[in-house]
């Protein structure tokens, strides 16, 4: 049995054309059943819907064989003991700095003074602006990343960002690109010597996938 992880929402719908290429089809919709695991047409591979944080873990410690992840994910969560062997160039979106309109954010970097900074990219925030010699206190949060700066519980924010209208809808605006970011295959290197040729097929087949164009 070959086990991979996936996440709900954007990175299982863009990776559903990945597996019919590599002649796997997932038989339940993730939005719909209340199943965590999900049989597909091969009876010797299975998906398993966990959060996006955890997918490095479950590959990891061998909860499963293979995984589907951001970049984000990855450097924020740590990939020790992961084979990378495919960026699938899906997920797309960025990291960046957020502030409230009218903050004057290049003065505040230039000036040197502390800024507050809310995310839950604490390590890729950290080492940003390390980076740029800007002294940072970091607040952790999960989530509704737009209200900090609204409040007053932090200067700017460091969260992902797709086509900017979540920011614009609550008048923040983009200062900074920290990174571009888009989902990577993670492998388990065990079960890659244990299942090499079930695995390398999916694998090929997903390299494959990426070299063809996508007709319009």
């Amino acid at each position: 049995m070959i086990t991979l992880a996936l996440s709900k929402g954007r990175i299982f719908d863009e990776t559903l054309p990945l597996l019919k290429a590599a002649g796997i089809e997932v038989l339940d919709d993730p939005e719909t059943t209340r199943k965590l695991i999900l049989a597909t047409n091969q009876p010797q591979v299975r998906v398993v819907l966990v959060r996006a944080s955890d997918v490095p873990t479950y590959v990891q410690y061998g909860g499963a064989d293979l995984g589907i992840t951001g970049k984000d994910t990855l450097l924020e969560h740590g990939s020790q003991g992961l084979y990378q062997p495919l960026d699938l160039q899906i997920a797309k979106c960025r990291i960046s700095v957020a502030v409230r309109e009218g903050f004057d954010y290049a003065a505040a970097v230039q000036q040197g003074s502390r800024l507050r900074v809310a995310t839950k990219y604490v390590a890729i925030a950290r080492e940003f602006f390390a980076s740029k010699g800007v002294h940072v206190d970091l607040i952790k949060l999960y989530g509704s990343m737009e209200l900090a700066p609204l409040t007053g519980l932090a200067d700017a924010i460091v969260d992902l960002v797709s086509t900017g209208n979540t920011l614009k809808a609550n008048h923040l605006v983009e200062v900074e690109r920290i990174m571009d970011i888009s989902s990577r295959l993670v492998v388990n290197q065990a079960a890659l010597k244990l299942k090499q040729q079930p695995m390398r097929a999916i694998i090929d087949a997903f390299a494959a996938a990426l070299k063809t164009p996508t007709s319009v």
